[in-house]
C-alpha cells in the first residue's frame, strides 16, 4: 500500500537551493517519489511512499520551525503514482503573477468544509446571501467533477482567471462567493488578489476539495477531483480513478 502526500505551506525562504536540497535527501532516502517546488515564498510537495518513508519525511520537515504546523492531505492507493522524484526551484510554488496576492502578508476569510456543506444544504450563507461556488481550477480538471451549480470558467491556466472572472464581478456583487480548488494553494492567492482588487465578498474553502472530501464526503459535489499524478481524479472516498489492476 501507498501514501500519497499533498501538502502546501507559505513562510519565506531565505536560501531556497539549500532547502531543495534537503528535501531532495530526505525523499531519496525513503525512496519517495513525485514533486517537491519550492520558491522564495514557500513549498509545494506531492510524494508518495511506504508509510514509514512518508512519515519519515514529514517528521523531518516539521522539525524546521518554518513547517511545524504545515497541514497535510493522505491517501492511500494500491501503486505508486509517481514515476520519479523532481525537486524543482519556482519563482511561486503556484504561478499567478499578480502583486497583492502573497499569503506571507496574511490569508483571506476562510470558510470550513462543514460549514460550507451547511450553506449549501440551506441555500445561503447565515446572514442569508445568497451562495455562489467558484471554481477556479482549469477546464480540464472541473469535467472530472466540481460542486454542484459552481461557476466554473474556460481556463487552461490559472494565471487566466482574473480576466475570465471578470465579466461575472457584477452579477456577484450580492452574493457571498465562495472559492475552491483542489487542496486550497490557488484560492490562497486568488482570493487575496480578488479581495484587493476590491471583491470584498470573496472566501475561500479551506483545504480544497480535498479537505471537504475528508471531512464532509461527498455531500453537494458532483464526480471526482482531478489530482495530477497517475491516478487521475479521485473520489469523495479519496478513492483513485486508476489504481492496481486497473491502471
Amino acid at each position: 500500500m501507498i501514501l500519497n502526500l499533498a501538502a502546501y505551506h507559505f513562510t519565506p525562504i531565505d536560501r531556497p537551493v539549500e532547502l531543495a536540497d534537503d528535501l531532495r535527501g530526505w525523499a531519496d532516502a525513503g525512496g519517495l517519489r513525485g514533486t517537491a517546488l519550492v520558491a522564495g515564498e514557500g513549498i509545494n510537495l506531492f510524494l508518495a511512499g511506504t508509510e514509514p518513508a512518508v512519515h519519515g519525511f514529514l517528521d523531518r520537515l516539521r522539525a524546521d520551525p518554518r513547517f511545524a504546523d504545515i497541514t497535510v492531505k493522505l491517501s492511500h492507493s494500491q501503486r505508486q503514482p509517481f514515476a520519479r522524484l523532481k525537486v524543482k526551484l519556482k519563482p511561486e510554488i503556484i504561478s499567478f503573477r499578480r502583486d497583492n496576492s502573497s499569503p506571507l502578508d496574511g490569508r483571506a476569510p476562510t470558510v470550513a468544509p462543514a460549514e460550507l456543506a451547511r450553506w449549501m444544504a440551506q441555500g445561503h450563507d447565515d446572514s442569508g446571501r445568497r451562495l455562489v461556488l467558484l471554481d477556479t481550477r482549469n477546464r480540464e480538471e472541473v469535467g472530472h467533477g466540481t460542486f454542484e451549480g459552481a461557476l466554473t470558467l474556460p481556463i487552461d491556466n490559472f494565471t487566466e482567471l482574473p480576466d475570465a472572472l471578470a465579466p461575472h464581478r457584477e452579477s456577484l456583487a450580492d452574493a457571498s462567493v465562495v472559492s475552491f480548488c483542489t487542496g486550497g494553494i490557488r484560492c490562497e492567492k486568488a482570493a487575496l488578489w480578488l479581495r484587493a482588487d476590491g471583491m470584498d465578498n470573496l472566501l475561500q474553502l479551506d483545504g480544497g476539495i480535498l479537505g471537504y472530501f475528508e471531512q464532509v464526503g461527498g455531500a453537494g459535489y458532483d464526480g471526482r477531483c482531478f489530482v495530477f499524478d497517475e491516478r487521475v481524479a479521485l473520489d469523495p472516498a479519496l478513492q483513485p480513478l486508476v489504481d492496481g489492476e486497473d491502471a
